[in-house]
């Protein structure tokens, strides 16, 4: 069993959010526990708690490190060259993607509860997500409010993580129902569509 003082807080920190990030991605966030990630690093639950709070405040930087992620491999796709049209659907492709594949981090952003309200550093990570695509909404439609266009971003990107939710989850196989990819497509498509048709 190591000592506290063979590493420093953050290097502690470090570790145990790379163990538990190892745990949730091997066995899926429902196997997290503090004693797990205190056994992988060698340290007690003790030690650990002496870096988080409790579960929920480890949660809450795994989840913030898997929103910084998210948003790098959006940032990536954003900055290629294109229409803003083109460029949000292939966001929205990009978040598909992601979700499948970092399926059980993905998953423990969403369905693991954390206490309420959430700490500003943290409310930041996720508002740069609808950030992107409000930009790429005023990019098409300049003269929309910035209410409706904020309004608008959180509507389509409600659909989007929708239909990625069931296609995680396979609510989605049946014999006939098209693949996530087309359904995403076909969201974003038709939803540009009718924003951009509206006077």
């Amino acid at each position: 069993m190591a000592r506290r003082s063979d590493h420093t807080r953050d290097e502690i920190k470090a570790m145990a959010l790379a163990a538990a990030k190892g745990i949730v991605a091997d066995h899926g966030y429902r196997a997290l526990t503090t004693r797990k990630v205190a056994a992988a690093i060698g340290y007690t639950v003790g030690s650990l708690y002496l870096v988080f709070d409790n579960l929920d405040d480890l949660v809450l930087h795994i989840n913030a490190d898997t929103l910084d992620a998210l948003d790098q491999a959006l940032q990536q796709v954003d900055a290629r060259e294109g229409d803003p049209a083109a460029r949000l659907l292939a966001l929205a492709r990009a978040y598909a993607q992601f979700a499948r594949r970092n399926a059980s981090l993905w998953r423990l952003v969403f369905e693991h509860p954390l206490p309420t309200p959430r700490p500003a550093w943290f409310q930041v990570k996720v508002e740069r997500m609808f950030a992107v695509v409000e930009r790429l909404l005023r990019d098409i439609c300049p003269d929309r409010p910035a209410e409706e266009l904020a309004a608008a971003a959180r509507a389509l990107w409600s659909g989007v993580h929708g239909v990625t939710v069931l296609a995680m989850t396979e609510r989605l196989d049946t014999p006939d129902a098209p693949a996530a990819h087309e359904l995403i497509d076909s969201l974003v498509t038709n939803y540009l569509r009718g924003y951009t048709a509206r006077a």
